[in-house]
């Protein structure tokens, strides 16, 4: 019996760490897991709500940091993260993705002489400027098992001198989730409660500090959604950070941009996956599009995800207008492409993966792990 701490702070980690705890639940003989969450992310439109989409149990531990700068918040975290540790010994912590939390659980976790799993390791934007990057980074550097996505983060992480033994590509979790929760999301009604048909109309989500937080920027942005929204509409669940910057700076959205309180992870997969496209200057969901081949325009210069560039349906266009204009133009000028190839491990049994290789201290991973049906749409 092995005793895991599965740390999430941030919504986006609440995706990636539900089919983990599942996966381990499945094994209880074998795992004893606690759950806890940092509060990075505390109110219910980016937590609560999610806990409940993804049927997570309530953690069993909540540190409840809430919002700071990257600083004192990560500062907050391991101060509160230390006790946890020091109280209860596990035998791993296992952090996911690249906010603040998971850096700062796994700085105490080294400090403690207790093992680290880093799920999603190896993403490389090599855009020192964004706080992400650095804590991807930093929490690989500090982890025993680097559980990857995809070759290229492989292939990242050995070019920085990581012990090859020390790396495991086991797939993608975020995609495990998907495919887990697909069939429930067809029961939202979002579309109906917006007045939406499938395949008319397209999602935007937008958060990052770069796009966010100059009036110069939102500006930019949103001349080409304007003239974007003019041709189809865009609906936009606006990130309480990205309000707050539209609130301090007195900016309007265009007209013909539907502004919706955060979504659920149930309603916004309905959502997003029912659009002719999706704008986003997020992480994760550019994979999730690859996953469902929805066409996908990224908001930035770089991407941490290059593999859904490659094999997938997302391209990168940046916050031009005339960037961004041109591509949204040229996916609603076309049909909606076939499905794209799916990455290797892209399977919905990624957790399955990890949970053997913490089993085996990752001596093993096993390429065709002990599968159990997640979903009717997935071959067994």
């Amino acid at each position: 019996m092995i005793k895991v701490l599965n740390v999430v702070g941030a919504r986006p980690n609440f995706m990636k760490m539900a089919p983990i705890i599942r996966a381990m639940t499945r094994r209880e003989t074998e795992v004893s897991q606690l759950l806890v969450h940092t509060g990075q992310h505390y109110d219910d439109s980016m937590s609560a709500s999610f806990f409940r989409d993804l049927e997570i149990s309530e953690p069993d531990i909540h540190l409840d940091i809430r919002s700071a700068s990257h600083a004192e918040q990560t500062a907050r975290i391991m101060l509160s993260f230390e006790r946890v540790l020091v109280d209860e010994r596990p035998d791993w912590v296992v952090v996911v993705g690249d906010v603040n939390s998971t850096l700062a659980c796994a700085l105490v976790a080294a400090k403690l002489d207790v093992q680290i799993a880093h799920v999603e390791a190896g993403l490389r934007s090599f855009d020192r400027s964004m706080p992400e990057e650095i804590n991807r980074v930093l929490t690989d550097r500090l982890s025993d098992l680097l559980f990857t996505p995809s070759a290229d983060a492989d292939a990242n992480l050995i070019r920085e001198g990581i012990d090859p033994l020390r790396i495991a590509r086991v797939g993608n979790v975020m995609i495990d989730t998907l495919y887990q929760q697909l069939e429930r999301s067809s029961q939202s009604r979002i579309l109906e409660r917006l007045g939406l048909l499938p395949g008319e109309f397209a999602v935007l989500t937008l958060h990052r500090p770069v796009n966010v937080d100059t009036p110069a920027s939102l500006e930019r942005i949103f001349h080409a959604l304007d003239l974007v929204s003019r041709e189809v509409p865009v609906v936009f669940p606006v990130h309480p950070r990205t309000q707050a910057k539209l609130n301090e700076f007195r900016i309007d959205p265009p007209p013909g941009m539907h502004l919706l309180e955060p979504l659920g992870y149930l309603d916004f997969l309905k959502l997003w996956s029912n659009s002719v496209m999706v704008l986003t200057d997020s992480g994760g969901i550019q994979e999730e599009t690859t996953a469902l081949g929805i066409p996908c325009l990224t908001l930035r210069e770089n991407t941490e995800r290059p593999i859904t560039i490659e094999e997938g349906t997302n391209q990168l266009v940046g916050t031009h207008p005339d960037r961004i204009v041109s591509a949204a133009r040229s996916v609603l000028s076309k049909d909606r492409p076939a499905r794209p190839r799916t990455p290797e491990f892209w399977d919905g049994y990624a957790a399955e993966r990890i949970v053997d290789a913490l089993l085996t201290d990752g001596r093993r991973i096993p390429e065709s792990p002990a599968r159990v049906n997640l979903c009717n749409d997935l071959p067994v």
